[in-house]
């Protein structure tokens, strides 16, 4: 196959339909793995090789070697976040989604900035420190001004030691100008979902609205990052379309933001289509994706892309989720409200889809250290600008493990002493020793000694 030239389209269906149509040659998988684990990345067709295994003894070794690979780049890091929903309303009718416009069985509502500020502070109250703000797609209702507002509104806001550090966003598209006005805000990850990148499914299940252009949306991280922003997160809604074309697809087009921008996607998130009220398609999707294809998806992207933060929502079980953070995920959200005035304004307001973990903040917490994880709440490469190229230019190499960390185990010390239960802050605090003992640098465990005493005195955002 002659290589690809990511540059001149973001996803070329003609050359990923072939690819998912060829038979894997099993001979080829253990070459495949072994560069995987160079931390050298996967072209297109390599990846097709991965996706295309039906058998469980050879997809137990791409699991293995995700494993391995994860733990490479990231360590024992799992980071932790909430969603913030501050509007169910939209003017897009798109088939599976709880909030479409033609759905007369929810109850709508659109958060004032204050109240946007009390939900926050309920998070905060929770332990996190990252967010991710979310809202249906309506540019009047819930446009930049109001954007603008919540966002300012969120970070005045404090509770005790409570503060949220980074605000994610998940909204609409919008134009090289309007993003630039967006950078503006103080944002972390601009995230967008092309949900399906299949065009003919994707005019299906889009009938109306402005999401209804297929391009406006496949186009909108490039806008992006021309306007400035620096970290983007992609993803497909998994359930639309073949797994594997949608998989490759979403590898080309981080292919194609990284030769293009020098920058590959900062995230990449997974859901697949949950219930939701009043939409029986969602009852049903037509790709309804198992739980083996679904963790080769998992352990698929981080080979090809090792550097890329993986996310996973509350839709999956805690037993699949503790699962798929063995084949590559990162980050997960936890103790979540999917609908407007979920966790403290209690606005009459249906959510957006099904959750399958209820699991509090807490119970996580304790679930990850028991499973050997380092719950993480870390901000640190956003406030010291590690972000865009420089973060990509630590990442691919896998060195910024070394900064992660430490800062890893500062905010779960943070977390231990001003919001854990008892029995979390026991184990959580003899983890904490054993992270410190086991940190075989000298210097890096001088400085993991010294953030967590000040930690333990009281000082809080401790960060290197």
């Amino acid at each position: 196959m002659k290589k690809i030239d990511y540059k001149t389209e973001i996803i070329q269906p003609d050359i990923i339909n072939d690819l998912i149509n060829k038979k894997t040659d099993n001979s080829k998988i253990d070459e495949i793995l072994n560069k995987a684990l160079k931390l050298k990345g996967l072209e297109l067709e390599e990846s097709a090789e991965l996706l295309n295994v039906d058998d469980e003894e050879t997809a137990e070794k791409i699991f293995k070697a995700a494993k391995q690979l994860k733990e490479i780049i990231y360590g024992n890091r799992i980071v932790l976040f909430a969603p913030l929903y501050a509007a169910n309303v939209c003017t897009n009718n798109c088939l599976y989604c709880g909030f479409r416009r033609d759905n007369n069985s929810i109850k709508r509502c659109v958060l004032t900035p204050d109240e946007v500020a009390e939900e926050a502070k309920a998070i905060m109250e929770l332990g996190h420190k990252r967010i991710v703000l979310l809202t249906g797609e309506d540019y009047k209702e819930t446009g930049l001004d109001y954007l603008e507002n919540c966002i300012n509104k969120i970070y005045e806001a404090k509770v005790f030691n409570g503060e949220i550090r980074r605000i994610n966003v998940n909204i609409a598209p919008l134009s090289v100008e309007d993003f630039k006005r967006l950078n503006s805000f103080g944002i972390g990850t601009y995230q967008l979902f092309q949900e399906t990148y299949n065009e003919e499914i994707y005019k299906y299940v889009h009938p109306v609205g402005k999401k209804a252009d297929y391009r406006w949306r496949l186009e909108a991280m490039d806008r992006a990052l021309e306007a400035g922003l620096h970290d983007v997160g992609i993803g497909p809604l998994f359930g639309l379309a073949d797994y594997r074309f949608e998989t490759l697809a979403t590898l080309m087009h981080s292919h194609h933001l990284d030769a293009k921008f020098g920058v590959g996607p900062h995230t990449i998130s997974v859901p697949r289509i949950e219930p939701a009220k009043g939409v029986t398609f969602s009852e049903n999707p037509p790709e309804k994706i198992d739980e083996f294809n679904f963790k080769k998806i998992v352990a698929v992207l981080r080979l090809s892309v090792p550097y890329t933060g993986i996310i996973l929502s509350t839709r999956e079980t805690p037993i699949l989720r503790k699962q798929l953070c063995d084949l590559g995920a990162s980050q997960i959200s936890a103790e979540s409200r999917v609908n407007p005035g979920g966790y403290s304004v209690h606005k009459e307001s249906d959510s957006q889809f099904t959750m399958s973990d209820n699991r509090s903040l807490d119970e996580v917490v304790k679930a990850l250290i028991k499973d050997g994880y380092t719950p993480s709440f870390c901000t640190a490469c956003y406030r010291k600008g590690r972000v865009g190229k420089d973060f990509m230019d630590l990442a691919k190499p896998g060195l910024i493990k070394q900064f992660c960390q430490p800062n890893a185990v500062s905010t779960l010390a943070e977390y231990i002493y001003d919001y854990a239960s008892e029995e979390t802050k026991e184990l959580g605090l003899k983890f904490i020793e054993e992270q410190i003992s086991e940190t075989e640098n000298a210097a890096t465990q001088s400085l993991l000694t010294d953030m967590i005493a000040r930690v333990a005195a009281g000082e809080r955002d401790v960060y290197n």
